[in-house]
């Protein structure tokens, strides 16, 4: 017996938020799959929050941080909520940042390191996500993507000590261990 899924579509899964399908649960769209999305840990919860005040830190009105909101990637079908992104300074009223509004991203990974080194990896890159990094807390390493091309990145590089910077504000130094 073949089994189907059913993909959404974003207009799908608006409907069913609007409709209340998700009340209580944590899910984003991938590929156009509902996926449900692991509860944070406490390791996840303090270093997400501690990268958060050193982005909002260092902003000084050049980006704004979202924190565990959507992106719409129309592209692949997919609305996920990444744990840090520093998007354009715009307001989001209308619509969730695109792809082009994206300056980088971050996710925390423990129980999640499969899911966002492989399906997130691919839709990041497919959407053309120049920076994106994978805070790996499992092996104490940070994950730095870089260089989308066909759907995948092209750069890979593993840290677990030192410091780094986002491409486009290279003046911002991150100490990897903050991240880890």
């Amino acid at each position: 017996m073949a089994v189907t899924l059913t993909r959404w579509t974003l207009d799908d899964y608006h409907r069913m938020i609007e409709a209340g399908l998700f009340v209580n649960r944590q899910v984003e769209l991938l590929n156009g799959l509902v996926v449900e999305m692991a509860p944070e840990g406490p390791d996840h919860a303090d270093l997400s929050t501690d990268a958060d005040e050193l982005f909002v830190e260092q902003a000084r009105g050049r980006y704004r941080v979202r924190v565990a909101k959507p992106m719409t990637i129309a592209a692949t079908g997919s609305e996920p909520e990444p744990d840090i992104a520093l998007v354009k300074r715009k307001s989001y009223r209308q619509g969730h940042p695109a792809p082009a509004d994206v300056y980088l991203i971050i996710e925390f990974s423990n129980t999640t390191l499969a899911k966002d080194t492989e399906e997130k990896r691919r839709v990041y890159a497919a959407a053309g996500i120049q920076d994106y990094w994978v805070a790996n807390l499992k092996d104490g390493e940070l994950i730095i993507y870089r260089q989308p091309i066909d759907g995948d990145y092209q750069v890979e590089q593993r840290l677990r000590q030192g410091a780094v910077a986002p491409l486009a504000f290279p003046d911002i130094t991150v100490a990897v261990d903050s991240l880890i």
